[in-house]
């Protein structure tokens, strides 16, 4: 009976958002409509950006790259979630939970450096605006999207790494629709005091980090718009800042919440709604919030449409 018990479970069962037979069609067609919306917005405003030279300049890279970044989050985790909408079986082995779980991570890693990175632009182009091309050269734009991914891919590596010393004999049940890693170790029959401790200490350095660069690049940006002393020219300045803060807004609002929190104190539900937020909506709603407030986004698009 001891043996039994100890058996390891390499294969898992995502719940999903619900198990009622008659939403699952629905939820299918509702999500499939927002996948495909989402990898047309991001992947065509990668494409627009690579393809006019005009756009080759550190604000457009910078909006490419967060577009990449927000089309990976949505593909690391929507196919599974659709497959398993027409599927029983919503089994997901150990393997690609991790998987899952990296690419995940490495997509919102790199926005958090991508949108502080945003941030820092601005604040050259609108506070030192003749100093900007040094400031901010394509050359280091390049270097810091780089830098980006890099910080991606090592900070997964450390959590994927720790999550090998997990085994999982008590259930394989994840109550969430992706393999999100606090559902995870709640049904680790090892002790994953480490693996929360890390979690929390790196999600707190790189989003308080980076969202502090934010702030003190739009408190010098602020100072500068408020000392223009035309309204019009006020309004146009920080027009080309109202974008970014709303994705701002929308993505740290989210990710403070789910990982620089009390473990106590939400449901089961909320926390998968909050998840189906920043993986599902925001990845959504990026690149058409950047692209409609842009004049030189939408002048390119007309003129990709034409040709």
């Amino acid at each position: 009976m001891a043996e039994e018990n100890k058996t390891l479970v390499t294969e898992f069962v995502l719940t999903g958002l619900t198990d009622l037979p008659e939403l699952q069609i629905p939820l299918f067609l509702l999500f499939l409509a927002i996948y495909l919306t989402t990898m047309m917005g991001n992947i065509g405003l990668v494409v627009l950006v690579w393809m006019d030279s005009h756009l080759h300049m550190p604000m457009y890279i910078f909006l490419s790259s967060l577009a990449f970044s927000d089309a990976l989050t949505s593909s690391s985790v929507t196919p599974k979630m659709l497959v398993n909408f027409l599927i029983k079986n919503k089994m997901i082995s150990l393997f690609e939970c991790m998987a899952q779980y990296y690419f995940f991570g490495v997509s919102a890693t790199a926005e958090c450096f991508l949108l502080a990175a945003m941030a820092y632009d601005r604040y050259a182009a609108i506070c030192n605006p003749l100093l900007y091309p040094v400031r901010m050269s394509n050359r280091l734009c390049k270097q810091l999207v780089s830098a980006s991914y890099a910080f991606g891919f090592l900070h997964l590596m450390v959590h994927v790494g720790l999550l090998f010393r997990l085994s999982f004999c008590r259930t394989n049940v994840i109550h969430h629709f992706y393999c999100e890693i606090l559902p995870l170790f709640k049904i680790s029959c090892t002790d994953p005091s480490i693996n929360t401790l890390v979690i929390f200490i790196f999600s707190a350095f790189i989003q308080t980090f980076t969202f502090t660069v934010i702030i003190i690049s739009y408190a010098y940006i602020l100072s500068a718009i408020l000392r223009i002393k035309s309204e019009k020219g006020r309004s146009k300045t920080f027009s080309t800042c109202s974008a970014h803060l709303f994705s701002v807004s929308l993505f740290y609002g989210t990710l403070f919440f789910m990982h620089v929190r009390p473990g106590s104190g939400t449901t089961k539900d909320q926390d998968v709604m909050y998840s189906l937020f920043y993986t599902i909506i925001i990845p959504l709603l990026n690149p058409f919030v950047y692209s409609l407030r842009n004049k030189e986004v939408l002048g390119s698009l007309r003129k990709a449409i034409k040709k």
